[in-house]
Formats: C-alpha cells, structure tokens, sequence
C-alpha cells in the first residue's frame, strides 16, 4: 500500500465530548483529535483556564492553551442552566461515542452527567473520568493539579541534586502521562465495543500516574528498604550515567555497561581505572559513586562538547548535549523527524503526536478554537447528518 492510500486518522468517525479543563483532559482529547476523532469541547462563558495561562499569548490565548487544544470544536454551556444541560445530553444521546471529563470531584454527579446517567442514555458510550487522587479512599473527593502530585507521589524527592530544595519536573508529567493514560483506556474500550456493542467506563487519576511514573524507584526502595534519593542527572543503579559540565557546556554521558565504561575509560586516557577494584562492575561502581565521579569531572572540563561527542561516538559511547528548547527545535534531527507541524489557523507550528503508523504522522485540523467559535449547540445538532455509528 502506498503512503498516499494509507488512514494515519484511525479515529475517524468517532465522536468525543470533552468536558476538560487545564491539562490533563484537554490533552487526552487532543491525542483523540490527532488520531482523527471529532473532539467536541465545551467550556464555561469565561473559557477553559488555560487560556488565560500566560504570557505569551497567541492566537487570542495562552500558549499552553493552543498547545493543547488544537483541532477542537468550542461550545460554551451553563452546565448549571437546565437548557444547555438538557442540549449537552441530546449530544450525548445522538453523536457521542466518548466523554472524557475532569471537572472537580463531584461535579459531574451533581449535574447528572455521571457515567452510570449518561451510559443509561447511551450504553455504547466510552466513558472517561479523569480525576485527582483516584475514585476511592480518604482524599477520593479533594482537587489536584501538576504540581502536588508530583509532590505526593515521591517524584519531587528524587528530582534535583543532593541536599537541594524540591524541584518540579519542568514538563507537566503527571498531566500529559494521566492524559496518554485516558486516551489509551478510551481507545481499548472503543476496541472492545467493536466486539460486543456496549461502551464502558475508564477511570484514571493524577496520583495514580504519579505513582506509576515512580514504579523503578519503588521497586529499588522494597528490594533494599533504602529510600531513593536525589541524583542529580544521574540514575541510581547505574554509574556512570549522568551529566559532566565540559569546556563549553553540559553533555550526558551513559557508558551503562562494563563494556561501555572501559571504552569510557580509554577515551580519557584512565584504562588503570577498568581494573580498579573499586570501579570493576556496575555494583562496585555504584557503591564508589562519589570517588568515581570525583576523577571523570575534571577530564570533561578539558573539551567542549563538539569534541567530546566526536571522541565519545567514534568509540560507541551513548551520549547527547544538554540543549535548551531552542537548540532542540532548531537541530537537524529534530527538524527530520517532522514532529514540528504547521497547523491550519496556528501563527505557530505546533508539536504533533511523537507517533507515526504505517510510516506517517497523524496531523491536526486546524488549530485550537476560539472561544465558543461553533457556536450553538442546538444548531449544530438539527444540523448534524445522522450517522452510523463505528
């Protein structure tokens, strides 16, 4: 089959309703989009937050918002107001295949648009929740954003160097993973229905992707009864695999293997260090970290990074500079790879998904909505053709 027939919009046909704000909701329903889904979003009259994230702005919103928004249709709804309510559920009723929410703990019981309510309207709906701490135990009912959980999850403890203040993960991790984590829950249970018919409910959480992203570092605390700590840019297991200031800059050097460090050691003109007893195997060299590093620092302030990297490559040693978000953008792989994505609408290109099937990269619509810019739902539904559904 040639590229050109190829579908990268496996998703097509399929309806979603975002009843999504901030991070997490809006960008599981951006991976749907991507992947072809009709993504129907509805907002408050003040609009989602986010597009008041900023600056910068562009567009008429927050950066954060266009990056997280794209390919989208808006609606705003009083959710409260028994008219828009009741046009929300003949949406449901009549296009939906999946609702994906995250609104705050209860509020969607308390509106009536709850699984168990609109699953009784349509049993083949994909139903999503998105919440903070997860659906059961003591904190089930409290809100939660980025930045706590990655606080009460663990991973501010082992993030930034020894001795240091907590430091936040600068991406939104815990956000973006709950994300990935609904879209992939979505897409089985989509799956699934194929089979049998009826829809289903997903439910994901904050803290539990938090605690996910923290699973090697739980398993090295209930093998050892050790609690990790803070390393840095290194990885505790593995020595030497970390970060060394050079003559011009910072490079990531991961020689991860006996092999690979006695080819480290050649490259810096140490081989008496492969027989040192203290550095001979990944345990030894784990237990003599600070030694260790104490004799790789120096050597790396003597080269800049371009010649470290031709040395360290031509050697096979796994290795990257520490480049700031320009850099990245900017760099010829980066650039090969076609993850940058003009986007119709957007004065910005946009990254796309980091995924390609059949060799091509799913790509957005258009650009992240204007506020309201579909505007009425009841004329978008007397409008709508009827379908059938996937």
């Amino acid at each position: 089959m040639d590229a050109g027939a190829r579908q990268p919009h496996p998703l097509a046909g399929i309806t979603v309703v975002e009843l999504g704000h901030s991070v997490a909701g809006p960008f599981a329903c951006q991976i749907l989009a991507d992947l072809g889904a009709q993504v129907i979003k509805i907002e408050k009259g003040a609009g989602d937050d986010a597009r008041h994230w900023g600056p910068p702005f562009v567009d008429g919103a927050s950066a954060t918002f266009q990056a997280l928004n794209r390919g989208k249709r808006s609606f705003t709804l009083d959710l409260r107001g028994p008219d828009d309510r009741q046009a929300l559920l003949d949406l449901v009723v009549a296009q939906a295949d999946v609702v994906v929410q995250n609104m705050r703990p209860g509020q969607v019981a308390e509106l009536g648009l709850d699984a168990a309510s609109l699953r009784a309207l349509q049993p083949r709906l994909v139903y999503c929740n998105m919440g903070a701490f997860g659906a059961a135990g003591p904190l089930a009912d409290r809100p939660g954003y980025d930045p706590l959980m990655q606080a009460f999850g663990g991973i501010m403890s082992v993030v930034g160097e020894p001795g240091g203040a907590p430091v936040r993960v600068g991406p939104s991790i815990v956000d973006m993973g709950c994300g990935l984590w609904a879209a992939l829950g979505v897409v089985s249970l989509l799956m699934r229905r194929q089979q049998t018919g009826e829809g289903g409910v997903v439910d994901v959480s904050l803290l539990e992707t938090s605690i996910g992203w923290m699973s090697l570092f739980s398993a090295q605390f209930l093998a050892s009864g050790t609690v990790p700590a803070k390393n840095g840019s290194g990885q505790a297991g593995i020595v030497p695999y970390r970060a060394y200031r050079t003559a011009d800059g910072d490079l990531v050097v991961a020689a991860g293997n006996d092999k690979l460090f006695a080819a480290l050691c050649a490259v810096l003109g140490h081989p008496e260090w492969v027989v040192d007893e203290r550095f001979a195997s990944n345990p030894a060299r784990v237990g003599h970290a600070a030694g260790l590093y104490a004799l790789l620092e120096p050597c790396f302030l003597q080269r800049g990074n371009a010649e470290w990297m031709a040395l360290l490559e031509s050697a096979g040693i796994p290795c990257a500079p520490v480049q700031d978000v320009a850099q990245m953008l900017a760099h010829e792989q980066t650039q090969a790879i076609g993850l940058l994505q003009q986007v119709a609408g957007s004065s910005i290109p946009l990254v796309g998904l980091p995924l390609c099937l059949d060799g091509l990269r799913p790509t957005a619509s258009h650009a992240a909505p204007a506020l309201g810019e579909a505007g009425s739902l009841r004329q978008f539904l007397a409008e709508s053709l009827p379908r059938e559904t996937p």
